[in-house]
């Protein structure tokens, strides 16, 4: 296992890239507090509207993305960088050939030229979830274009971790745990009734490390 603390990542720029608001605490938010501590957090990227939680909730995606900016202030007690949202249709990603992958590869590549991005964090390509999966298809497109510019490591919410044969662990420092929770309770739609019936993050899965471990696919 090795520390984020370390060359060369003790000085990369991140961007996140999280496929709903409340992914980025549960799989990253550790990184994202550490990251903003030291000036090092770029840009943080939604890539769905977060509307397929609940059935005929009106004005869903509208109130998950004030539940993704409060999440992100508390991770990082500032109000910025403002969250960034692809407002892909929760559910129905994007095919590689399609008019809105192709966009967003570009409008994502001009950012981490613009904002000296050095690594992107994202789901794990083997995540169940088809936008979780459909993330780590853009980011790994997005780090092709630039052509050794940018390094690529995940980080999962529902799968369990890939092997340490393929990919190399790095661990993130430690954040306070209550932060963390306080974080993740600004997603009141996915933890409560307030939207009314829809998905409810299990109880399990609300009890999340003080850190985060990373995962960088090891070189063939």
């Amino acid at each position: 296992m090795r520390s984020l603390t370390e060359r060369p990542w003790r000085h990369v720029r991140w961007l996140v890239l999280a496929p709903h608001p409340d992914d980025e605490t549960l799989g990253a938010g550790a990184l994202i507090h550490q990251a903003a501590c030291f000036g090092r957090l770029a840009a943080l990227v939604y890539l769905t509207d977060g509307s397929g939680s609940h059935e005929n909730a009106r004005g869903l995606a509208a109130v998950r993305r004030r539940e993704a900016a409060l999440a992100l202030f508390r991770l990082t007690g500032r109000r910025l960088p403002r969250p960034i949202h692809l407002d892909w249709k929760d559910a129905h990603p994007g095919i590689p050939a399609s008019s809105e992958f192709v966009r967003s590869v570009a409008v994502l590549d001009s950012l981490c030229r613009r904002l000296h991005v050095g690594a992107i964090a994202v789901t794990a390509a083997h995540e169940p979830h088809c936008d979780h999966s459909a993330a780590a298809r853009l980011a790994h497109a997005i780090q092709a274009k630039a052509r050794g510019r940018l390094r690529l490591v995940e980080y999962c919410v529902w799968s369990a971790p890939p092997s340490e044969r393929s990919h190399i662990r790095l661990k993130t420092p430690s954040m306070s745990a209550g932060r963390r929770r306080k974080a993740l309770r600004a997603h009141r739609s996915q933890l409560t009734t307030s939207c009314g019936p829809g998905f409810r993050l299990p109880a399990d899965r609300q009890r999340m490390p003080a850190s985060d471990t990373l995962f960088l696919r090891r070189s063939r």
